[in-house]
């Protein structure tokens, strides 16, 4: 199955992103769970939290060249939004 991938995304609180796909279905998707893995470790810091990035062709958003997640991870465990 291809996921769709990712249109937009920004930081909308400590820890939430907001994810449009080009499907233009919104998700929101906490990444409190991930901050107990030392890779993502640096995401505490509100202001490197807030400065994310769509990679390029959409398949995942980015803080830095180590830190990313996929479009398949936020499509999957993002919650829906009306």
């Amino acid at each position: 199955m291809q996921y769709p991938r990712i249109r937009s995304a920004k930081a909308i609180t400590n820890h939430i992103l907001l994810i449009e796909f080009e499907n233009h279905e919104k998700r929101k998707y906490d990444i409190t769970p991930l901050l107990e893995k030392e890779m993502f470790y640096p995401l505490k810091d509100s202001a490197l939290f807030k400065n994310v990035h769509i990679e390029k062709g959409g398949y995942a958003v980015y803080w830095n060249d180590e830190i990313d997640i996929s479009e398949y991870e936020l499509w999957v465990h993002g919650t829906p939004m009306p």
